[in-house]
């Protein structure tokens, strides 16, 4: 029986969620005055850009539009920051080709949009490891909600009883638990604690130097 592997990217394939805290971190207080911690900007990084403006100002502080730009702003400091940088998690090239040797189906489901996906995916030179890619633009509703699983398992042609999500993020795990389907954590950005609450994690990781790709499906 075919099994799936379903990629989060950042925090996951790439170690960048710092890069990315620290360009939500300047946007939020010195453009936007929202006199935030680090900790507490941390907090909100997850879903969409655009969710997490909402979230932050409410809901009628900025147009769409600005929205837009404000996302795309801080993409383009993210990616000038992060590019020197650039690099995969330990142990995930030689992890994307044992599984594609072992015949294991491999996709991406993530709240990035397609602007910085492709920034990592065609700078490191692995798409073609992937037979789906499900972006931000390409679903309705955010981690917790499963639908960006529940897609990639589907554009697979997988079952999502036989895909295993890899994800760095406890609204990531939760959209898994919400597909049906098992989690391996790295430990790239949040403490193991912080997902005390959910039950559909087979193990923890700093990188995928120890993984086996046809052992986790034992």
């Amino acid at each position: 029986m075919k099994k799936a592997f379903i990629f989060d990217m950042n925090g996951t394939m790439i170690d960048d969620m710092e890069y990315h805290l620290e360009g939500w971190f300047n946007i939020l207080n010195d453009d936007l005055g929202a006199g935030m911690t680090r900790a507490a900007v941390k907090k909100e990084m997850y879903g969409k850009n655009q969710e997490l403006l909402v979230r932050i100002f409410g809901k009628d502080r900025f147009t769409e539009a600005e929205m837009d730009e404000l996302s795309m702003e801080k993409e383009r400091r993210y990616q000038q920051a992060y590019l020197p940088h650039l690099r995969l998690i330990p142990g995930l090239q030689e992890f994307l080709e044992v599984a594609d040797k072992a015949g294991i189906l491999m996709g991406i489901g993530t709240a990035a949009i397609p602007f910085n996906v492709d920034f990592a995916l065609d700078n490191l030179h692995i798409r073609h490891h992937f037979k789906s890619i499900v972006t931000a633009n390409d679903v309705a509703t955010s981690k917790p909600n499963p639908e960006v699983f529940l897609k990639a398992a589907e554009e697979l042609g997988i079952s999502p009883a036989d895909c295993i999500v890899f994800e760095d993020a406890p609204k990531g795990v939760e959209a898994a638990a919400n597909a049906g389907m098992k989690a391996v954590v790295l430990t790239t950005m949040h403490t193991r604690e912080e997902f005390s609450d959910f039950d559909n994690i087979l193990t923890f990781v700093p990188d995928y130097t120890t993984l086996r790709p046809e052992e986790l499906f034992r």
